[in-house]
């Protein structure tokens, strides 16, 4: 297959955002790496289809989101901690809010913070999400549902960002990139979590 330089320009230009989308997704980097280096395996191999639509990211993300609750995903075993490594770069450390709400998020099942992604920080609709996973809108809400629910007691009314909605913890993102578009404020969803 010969080389493409759309492709490496693709890659070079949005690498970094699909990066930050997989960090959103999975919870730590080299998850996220993974994530991104799969999905672009997957787009190198579909690429002249795939340019012939003009939207190679959507594509990306898609199957960012699948792989991610793909059942190979599963099977990887890992206990992330806040420990930093002995050596390296030391990023600023996470506000208690913050850092509560990257563990309640870690700590929600893979579909269900998938949905919360797809919905919060794509700002999809569920009957996109539902596409995009394969599953029923009613299968989306139920999960969303669910996953706010686990979020407002895990979290309670500690405040992320400034701002506290339903006694969950909203902001426009963590310190860590979990931008989990915190648009939970009254008048947007209902109690039940589900979209007005």
């Amino acid at each position: 297959m010969e080389a493409d330089p759309r492709f490496a320009g693709f890659v070079a230009e949005r690498g970094d955002a699909l990066l930050r989308y997989g960090y959103v997704l999975a919870g730590n980097p080299h998850d996220a790496a993974d994530l991104v280096q799969e999905a672009l395996l997957k787009l190198r191999a579909s690429w002249p289809g795939v340019r012939a639509k003009d939207n190679p990211e959507s594509y990306v993300r898609t199957t960012m989101a699948r792989l991610h609750t793909a059942t190979w995903r599963l099977r990887r075993r890992e206990l992330l901690t806040w420990d930093p490594p002995e050596h390296g770069y030391h990023d600023t450390p996470p506000g208690e809010g913050e850092r509560a709400l990257e563990q309640a998020l870690a700590g929600l099942p893979r579909r269900q913070r998938v949905v919360l992604v797809l919905r919060y920080y794509e700002g999809l609709s569920d009957e996109e999400i539902a596409t995009v996973l394969k599953i029923s809108r009613g299968t989306v809400r139920s999960q969303a549902s669910r996953a706010l629910g686990k979020l407002r007691s895990a979290v309670g009314g500690t405040t992320v960002g400034g701002s506290t909605a339903n006694g969950f913890a909203v902001g426009e993102s963590t310190a860590r990139g979990f931008a989990v578009a915190e648009d939970i404020e009254e008048g947007v969803m209902s109690e039940h979590g589900e979209r007005r």
